[in-house]
């Protein structure tokens, strides 16, 4: 297992990416907040870098001045919608920004250990009747990328691939957006109707604070060249949630749904190895659900 050190977290403006920064520095590492702009609310013993990575010399640059014992790396564009209009921009932030910063990791501290966030939505380049996005093509690209320099250098490469991480914080995840939508209800400001697709989808749900602690195993106890699914293990339906977030107000509102029907769905990934390495979830999906709620109060 190796010790800590510096760590070079990218993506950490975003949802999970502030959880890490503030989660990983009470853990013992010396964080480094890799930003694109100014970032205001992380916590003071955190160091920032501006850095555009999807421009290579500032990413080289970053590295060689940082040369970080581990790199974790949330940044890219994770909106499989936008990705139909603006393919490329997928490829450039998913794709490209990440081998600039393999490579400069390559070129500039060797021994850097670096776990890299894949998706849930990767298809199988055997078999493209799985190709479901520009997104899940870049993603795919991403961590094809990743692990084929690690086999060809010989570099510490981890892949971690979450499923729907939902938590406080600002989040576009389908649980924060019906704990606003409550939140505006209980202050008078929305009507009491609560509008659904499908009630009887599911989706895997996991605590962002979970994934952290999933994320912080592989940095000191991963296997370099593996992958590891991040993951609840349990599908939840869509009425599920709402059904558990009603336990957590006094607004009574009516719910709406499109389609009321069950989806055919294969079993939700394995978490066995993550496991095997000591980690499990912490967070129940209720509690979750409960501090989402109440953040989306505070946070109109």
């Amino acid at each position: 297992m190796k010790g800590k050190g510096k760590l070079l977290i990218t993506g950490a403006g975003g949802f999970t990416g502030r959880h890490a920064c503030t989660e990983l520095l009470l853990a013992g590492y010396e964080v480094t907040a890799a930003v694109r702009k100014p970032l205001k609310g992380l916590n003071k013993g955190i160091s920032i870098i501006k850095c555009e990575l999807t421009d290579k010399e500032q990413v080289f640059q970053a590295v060689k001045s940082l040369k970080p014992d581990y790199v974790l790396h949330l940044a890219g564009q994770n909106h499989a919608g936008n990705s139909w209009s603006d393919p490329l921009a997928s490829i450039e932030a998913n794709t490209m920004a990440t081998a600039f910063l393999i490579e400069a990791v390559r070129l500039f501290s060797p021994d850097c250990r670096m776990v890299i966030a894949g998706s849930a939505l990767e298809f199988d380049p055997a078999d493209f009747s799985s190709l479901t996005s520009p997104y899940s093509l870049s993603k795919t690209m991403q961590v094809l990328t990743a692990r084929s320099f690690g086999a060809l250098y010989q570099m510490d490469i981890i892949i971690v691939r979450p499923s729907n991480l939902i938590g406080p914080g600002v989040s576009s995840g389908v649980c924060s957006i019906f704990a606003k939508r409550i939140a505006e209800m209980e202050q008078g400001k929305a009507e009491r109707v609560l509008k659904v697709q499908n009630l009887q989808a599911k989706r895997a749900f996991l605590d962002v604070r979970d994934a952290v602690s999933a994320y912080h195993v592989c940095l000191s106890a991963g296997r370099s060249g593996e992958v590891y699914d991040v993951t609840s293990e349990e599908w939840t339906s869509l009425g599920k949630i709402i059904t558990l977030l009603k336990k957590h107000t006094a607004v009574e509102f009516e719910v709406e749904a499109d389609v009321s029907h069950a989806i055919e769905a294969e079993p939700p990934p394995s978490a066995a190895k993550l496991k095997e390495l000591g980690w499990k979830p912490a967070i129940t999906l209720e509690t979750s659900l409960k501090e989402i709620l109440q953040y989306s109060r505070k946070n109109p």
